[in-house]
């Protein structure tokens, strides 16, 4: 399945039905008057949240979307039917915004949760209505109000409480498939992960934690270079990060560097983020090269690292009850 986070789409709610002119015409029935009915309520158009869905894919196919119109009015004071509402169901984690202004018009991040996008028009009001002392044969009736129309910015958020974060080639999908059973695409080159992917690691109470792994940032990436930067919003909801640096790297320092360099430039609340340092790939290095680029990122980074190895196992019970710990002590 293709994976799509952004949509641009175009919503127009129901214009409501017209009222009518109409006067009772029955036999027995003097002076009958008028009669004309209210024309009907355009129909509203409502996200709602859909837990089953993982992508924004359909609007790649269908950007416009209209609800039913309102049905005019008719004689013996009949109002027509109001339009029925349009649901348009989205992946949970997504974000609304006015696509003109930006401004953030809702966040569905629960099943079932709805956010009404587009209010149908009133119904216009039949000659019934202006009955007075004054006028007793009204010849008015109005026309129904048009459905508003909005042009909306779609953007998924994934819902993941720890993101992976690393350069390419770090070993970030590696570590989300030997924690979780996400299976990602992993190859020995850089940018193999094209896509976001999720993993559910168990605590030891039964429970899960979504993990979020994110394909990799390089130097420049808060500008629009490479990939990362197109889906650092996935962590933007996270509580932990976990900052993934390769060990058999030239520079482990140097890397880290890189990668704060553009949390920073992103912004967001990244920065601030609590965040673990992982040296992976311990099955490459002695134990002088591990106690070096430990020294090296412990003074550069003021943060001694968890020293890892997806491969064979190595520390990552340690890694994952640190994680635990620090989730308990973080605050949503």
């Amino acid at each position: 399945m293709q994976f799509i986070d952004q949509a641009r789409v175009q919503v127009r709610a129901g214009r409501g039905g017209d009222g009518i002119v109409a006067f009772r015409r029955e036999k027995y029935v003097p002076a009958g008057g008028p009669s004309g009915g209210d024309g009907g309520r355009g129909g509203d158009v409502v996200l709602l949240a859909d837990g089953n869905l993982q992508t924004l894919l359909d609007f790649q196919y269908k950007r416009s979307f209209e609800a039913e119109d309102g049905v005019r009015g008719g004689p013996n004071r009949c109002s027509g039917a109001c339009g029925e509402h349009l649901i348009i169901r989205v992946p949970c984690g997504t974000e609304v915004r006015d696509h003109r202004t930006g401004i953030v018009l809702g966040d569905l991040t629960e099943p079932g949760q709805e956010l009404m996008v587009a209010k149908g028009g009133r119904g216009g009001l039949g000659n019934a209505r202006f009955l007075s002392n004054r006028n007793r044969a009204p010849e008015r009736a109005t026309e129904g109000r048009e459905g508003e129309t909005w042009e909306l910015q779609l953007e998924l958020k994934l819902l993941a409480e720890v993101g992976i974060v690393g350069l390419p080639n770090a070993g970030k999908s590696t570590l989300i498939s030997v924690l979780s059973a996400a299976r990602p695409r992993i190859a020995d080159y850089p940018f193999t992960t094209l896509v976001p992917n999720l993993g559910v690691v168990r605590r030891p109470s039964g429970d899960g934690t979504v993990f979020a792994d994110i394909p990799g940032l390089i130097a420049g990436a808060a500008q629009g270079a490479g990939l990362g930067h197109d889906f650092l919003r996935h962590i933007e909801r996270t509580r932990l990060l976990l900052h993934l640096v390769d060990g058999s790297a030239d520079d482990p320092l140097a890397d880290a560097r890189v990668l704060l360099a553009e949390l920073e430039a992103y912004g967001h609340g990244l920065p601030a983020r609590p965040r673990l340092l992982v040296l992976s790939k311990a099955e490459l290095l002695t134990d002088a090269e591990r106690q070096q680029h430990g020294d090296d990122l412990a003074a550069g980074l003021g943060q001694r690292p968890l020293v890892i190895s997806a491969a064979t196992g190595e520390g990552l019970d340690a890694l994952k009850q640190q994680v635990w710990q620090t989730l308990g002590t973080v605050q949503d």
